[in-house]
């Protein structure tokens, strides 16, 4: 699948962290980067795009749809897609695992992160996308 102009998009209801995440992986070559701080715009967006999308970073904590119901919305419209969680959080380890078994979460990552990581992280899973 040509990466060319696939979908990466972040979701994060903190506007600090969306717009830094979002100024890092512009720099990543063949791909339209998307930032939300709402995860029900994101979602729409998803479902418009749902062909296009190669990678959705969401926060785990967000109201109204937290970051395992959005990703397990986003492996249901388009199972090709890949996955980051992101939090600052504690979670609870077996949920962890029973949705990275499903893999409905194809990455976690621990927040702080910094911008090096993420981009790294991001263009691992577009190779998978």
């Amino acid at each position: 699948m040509p990466i060319k102009n696939k979908i990466v998009s972040i979701v994060d209801d903190e506007l600090s962290t969306t717009n830094l995440f979002y100024t890092a992986l512009r720099t990543i070559k063949g791909i339209n980067v998307f930032g939300f701080t709402d995860p029900v715009q994101a979602l729409d967006h998803l479902k418009m795009n749902r062909r296009d999308y190669a990678v959705m970073i969401c926060d785990l904590r967000m109201p109204v749809i937290n970051g395992l119901q959005l990703l397990q919305t986003v492996k249901d419209l388009n199972p090709l897609a890949r996955t980051i969680l992101l939090t600052a959080y504690n979670i609870d380890d077996s949920l962890l695992r029973e949705y990275t078994k499903k893999e409905i979460i194809n990455c976690f990552l621990e927040k702080p992160i910094g911008v090096d990581q993420l981009r790294s992280e991001v263009g691992k899973q577009i190779s998978f996308a």
